[in-house]
């Protein structure tokens, strides 16, 4: 089964906006299921993913930022 979670035309600061929004979901659920765990493993594993999600944050920033385009196409798809 796919949920089609984004697709369309987004002027940057919207696609950056959506983005953004996208990512600290992700983020504030693995603070949560940090702050519910006690295995140091866990922890550590969610903490990397976290910065990653950062990091990725952080360059599709970069990228749009340089795209001569006004507007840009999001698709995103997540599959069950």
């Amino acid at each position: 089964m796919d949920l089609q979670l984004l697709k369309g035309t987004y002027s940057k600061a919207e696609a950056l906006g959506l983005l953004t929004k996208l990512i600290d979901v992700k983020i504030k659920f693995h603070e949560e299921k940090i702050k519910n765990t006690d295995s140091i493993e866990d922890i550590k594993m969610r903490e990397t993913r976290i910065k990653e999600l950062q990091k990725n944050l952080y360059e599709a920033r970069i990228f749009i930022e340089r795209l001569s385009e006004k507007d840009i196409a999001l698709t995103g798809k997540i599959q069950l």
